[in-house]
């Protein structure tokens, strides 16, 4: 089968691997008939090099056709369409039952103090290849695969791998309602999904982001938006619209990889360029991250309010102001994705005839999954109007 394999920082190729297939009596192979490019896929791509090995196979986004299935799989049939969510977990460990599907138990790496295995994304969860290739192999697949419906388009359901859950739970952990204001702080594919949901629910929403192509796409579907820019003039810019208080709270969609901080953003290069053994360690005890994102965050916030934390960081030392989070008496939610807990939330808004939540015209880029290495390197450099790219095996 062809995929999409690492092999070095900036360095994506599409090659022939070997197929995808049945391990355990529990798994299924499924035929990718679409599979996103995610900005986690984009740490792969520089910060968390140290943790790749040449030749994995990447993505973590992916949907299709169910072609095999081992001979204790009894809930899901050869024929059928299922979308496949990025984190690995079991349903039935004591983390899972608590709707916790991101630590499950059964996945977890122990090896490396990380939670639940995630399909294409490095030794840090697991090694397990990866959605951006032709076949996958699938654990668990009496409960881990979604079936959806024949018939709509691909672009209607997979964005349900992860690009809704997260976006959800982003929602879900800012803990607003109707008639609350939240401020989500980056206009990519999270970030654009969190504003359609909280929208949805009649939450007042505005978006920061440098980007005028993305402000452009976020303010056709009615969202209010905001350049990014110093922390003070954004404070200030929230604040004129927010009665002087700040929102209740704030999404941080962006993450370690946010612009500013130039001193975490060169030693990102530098970890991201030494061997393994070497790099491994730096990130783990020594990394930091790009926290411009986190900082307007904790400035931004109403005094008393939350913020969720939806894009990934990595580094282990990074410093926090927690005299201004304590004094401004702030709440913290952050996390993986918890993929299982949310799709039966979502799955009848998606399968509803107004598409509420706008996932037909989402992606802005369909492409061969021979084009991913360009791809990539266009959705790195943000070139305008690459926001969100579904491949195509």
């Amino acid at each position: 089968m062809k995929a999409i394999t690492w092999h070095g920082p900036q360095d994506v190729r599409y090659e022939e691997v070997p197929d995808a297939r049945i391990e355990e009596p529990t798994d299924a192979v499924v035929r990718i008939t679409s599979t996103g490019l995610c900005g986690s896929d984009l740490h792969l791509y520089g910060p968390l090099a140290p943790f790749m090995t040449e030749g994995d196979v990447i993505g973590h986004e992916p949907m299709g056709i169910v072609e095999q299935v081992g001979s204790a799989v009894e809930n899901l049939a050869v024929g059928d369409r299922v979308v496949v969510p990025f984190n690995i977990s079991c349903q039935r460990c004591w983390m899972c039952r608590r709707g916790l599907n991101s630590q499950c138990e059964t996945t977890q790496n122990r090896e490396e103090g990380t939670g639940a295995s995630l399909f294409g994304y490095s030794r840090l969860y697991g090694a397990v290849p990866g959605g951006q290739a032709e076949l996958l192999r699938v654990p668990f697949a009496d409960t881990l695969p979604v079936k959806v419906p024949v018939g709509p388009s691909d672009d209607r359901f997979v964005f349900l791998s992860d690009v809704l859950p997260t976006a959800w739970q982003a929602v879900e952990y800012a803990g607003v309602g109707e008639g609350d204001t939240v401020v989500v702080l980056g206009g990519g594919p999270i970030g654009a999904m969190a504003a359609r949901i909280a929208a949805h629910r009649n939450v007042r929403v505005i978006v920061a982001e440098p980007d005028e192509h993305r402000r452009s796409r976020l303010e056709s579907r009615g969202v209010d938006t905001l350049p990014a820019g110093p922390t003070d003039a954004l404070a200030a810019a929230v604040r004129d619209r927010t009665d002087g208080r700040g929102p209740d709270a704030v999404i941080d969609a962006v993450g370690m990889e946010a612009h500013g901080s130039p001193v975490a953003a060169a030693a990102h290069k530098v970890a991201e360029k030494l061997p393994g053994p070497l790099g491994r360690p730096l990130m783990k005890s020594a990394g930091v991250d790009r926290l411009e994102a986190l900082t307007n965050a904790i400035e931004i916030v109403r005094r008393g309010g939350t913020i969720s934390i939806s894009g990934v960081y990595g580094g282990a030392t990074d410093p926090l102001p927690l005299m201004q989070l304590f004094d401004k008496q702030v709440q913290l939610r952050m996390g993986q994705a918890n993929v299982r807990a949310w799709t039966d939330d979502i799955l009848p808004l998606l399968t509803a005839d107004d598409d509420p939540l706008g996932t037909e015209d989402f992606a802005t880029h369909h492409l061969g999954l021979d084009e991913a290495p360009e791809a990539y390197r266009a959705f790195r450099d943000k070139e305008p109007g690459v926001v969100k790219v579904v491949f195509h095996p």
